[in-house]
């Protein structure tokens, strides 16, 4: 017999939806504002599953590194539209200014208690193995785990993905740089078990309670 009363279960059931309807909102706030990175985000977040679940890791890390993935790149909300949206390679200052964008994302979600494990994926996705990386410059195992997925799920959709001032590179040859980069930017352990996967084109397993699918997700080509 349960040990919640009607009363307290209809309770969390809300905060539980309200919940679910914020992360929604402030993924929508950022389709309203930049189309491209909100179809980022979503494919950064499969990215990110496919290598969650290749190192099998745990229900709920899976559903922190969803929700870090879909929003590490809120912080843009904040970015000035010339730069955001600029259709040609930012300038040196310009690109300072682009750089905040993982302290303003962590800033935004640090005021929601139950996001509080996903802040320092947001905060840190950006952070590089060789400690050259923003906004600390974390070293190697300095930086979370999770934070290392994201990096690598964050590069590959933005190479593989058609940009105004670029073509989307070949498949292998964003494997090749992701191999190339391995123990400078990317962490050289992760970097081959999300080729392995993304070349089996497996689906993702993980049921999100956010965003929740009747169907496995095809990982995008």
């Amino acid at each position: 017999m349960s040990v919640y009363s009607l009363k307290e279960r209809k309770l969390m059931d809300s905060v539980n939806t309200l919940f679910r309807e914020a992360v929604k909102a402030i993924v929508s706030a950022l389709e309203a504002k930049d189309p491209y990175t909100y179809g980022h985000s979503l494919r950064v977040s499969e990215y990110a599953l496919l290598m969650g679940e290749a190192i099998k890791l745990s229900k709920e890390d899976l559903l922190t590194l969803e929700l870090g993935a879909l929003l590490h790149d809120i912080g843009k909300i904040g970015t000035p539209d010339h730069i955001l949206l600029k259709p040609g390679h930012l300038t040196e200052e310009e690109f300072e200014i682009m750089k905040k964008h993982p302290v303003q994302s962590a800033e935004i979600l640090s005021h929601i208690e139950l996001l509080k494990d996903v802040v320092p994926i947001v905060k840190y996705h950006q952070e590089r193995m060789d400690g050259l990386g923003y906004p600390d410059g974390l070293k190697g195992e300095q930086i979370p785990l999770l934070c290392r997925i994201v990096y690598i799920a964050d590069a590959f959709d933005a190479m593989t993905s058609d940009r105004p001032y670029r073509k989307a590179l070949p498949l292998q040859q964003a494997y090749d740089e992701l191999v190339r980069c391995s123990g400078e930017q990317f962490d050289p352990k992760l970097v081959p078990l999300f080729i392995q996967a993304h070349q089996s084109k497996k689906s993702v397993q993980h049921e999100s309670p956010i965003f929740p699918r009747k169907q496995k997700r095809k990982i995008a080509a």
